[in-house]
């Protein structure tokens, strides 16, 4: 089967009524993401180019971009979602619990809720055993944690035909990968239904600052435009805005206030349901017993 077939095509206008926890309008879902960059490999991504164009390693300046969001700019956002009690998914490579071990207990002793994020920062396409990559990512975070993870953001949202089927498999009920809707919807697999969470490639700063290459307040106003249309929508029926930043980003000097100031214009508004990835997973299957 295409897999395209396996996430038959549905209208957001015809998608059945559904109900989020409090009347609320829109669901807020907030995802940080914290990684492990190797520095013997190439980077996930670069700041700064190579010298005279020729790639280098190891790759000392663009593995210090993204160290520095796990050494200084997460403590900015970890205050940030912390001082605000935003519930907080944490999407995390499964080598971070022993990698940066202060990081991910800081997030454990937060109570955010730990999400499968590969086990290093790679595509899925290049993990040679995908299987044990998720086992071992899952086995990771049981062991930090006790216990394991509901949810799943590949690494870059890539997926292979066999992702979906090796995710529920290892456990995983929740998948945020698939970027089609503002509603969840479920996939069938040989392993039972996993469930699509609306995340998102353009309320990511990694879109906005690192690929769009906007100004630092870019952010703010397009998350504001982003929350109003979806909380003028949520009067009809449900909508879920999901919001993903990275420590080295969003966590900079130059950034950080306009995470905060969208954070306090969303949670300043009536109707809005705070919420992880399991919570609107959760949420969704229960809203649509209704309809069974």
């Amino acid at each position: 089967m295409i897999l395209t077939d396996r996430v038959p095509y549905q209208a957001l206008v015809d998608r059945p009524k559904l109900t989020l926890p409090g009347n609320a309008r829109v669901g807020l879902w907030i995802i940080l993401n914290v990684e492990e960059w190797r520095i013997e490999k190439p980077m996930p991504r670069t700041v700064l180019p190579p010298p005279m164009g020729v790639p280098l390693l190891p790759d000392v300046p663009n593995w210090s971009w993204h160290e520095y969001g796990m050494r200084a700019g997460f403590w900015r956002q970890f205050e940030a979602l912390t001082s605000r009690a935003i519930p907080t998914t944490l999407a995390i490579n499964g080598n971070v619990c022993k990698s940066y071990p202060r990081v991910a207990s800081a997030a454990r002793e937060a109570g955010f809720e730990f999400m499968g994020h590969g086990y290093l920062q790679g595509p899925m396409h290049k993990v040679e055993n995908q299987d044990d990559a998720i086992a071992r990512t899952v086995e990771s975070i049981m062991q930090f944690t006790g216990k394991p993870p509901r949810s799943w953001e590949s690494p870059g949202l890539t997926e292979t035909d066999e992702t979906l089927d090796l995710l529920r498999k290892n456990g995983i009920e929740y998948v945020a990968d698939w970027v089609i809707d503002d509603l969840p919807q479920e996939v069938d697999t040989p392993y039972g239904v996993i469930t699509t969470i609306p995340y998102t490639v353009e309320m990511n700063d990694i879109a906005v600052y690192a690929l769009q290459q906007h100004q630092s307040d870019v952010f703010l106003k397009r998350g504001i435009d982003h929350f109003d249309r979806l909380y003028r929508e949520g009067a009809d029926n449900a909508r879920i805005m999901a919001l993903s930043i990275h420590p080295y980003i969003t966590g900079v000097p130059h950034r950080i206030r306009y995470l905060e100031e969208l954070l306090d214009y969303i949670i300043g508004h009536e109707g809005v349901a705070l919420m992880t990835a399991s919570d609107i997973g959760d949420w969704y299957r229960r809203e649509m017993e209704q309809y069974r």
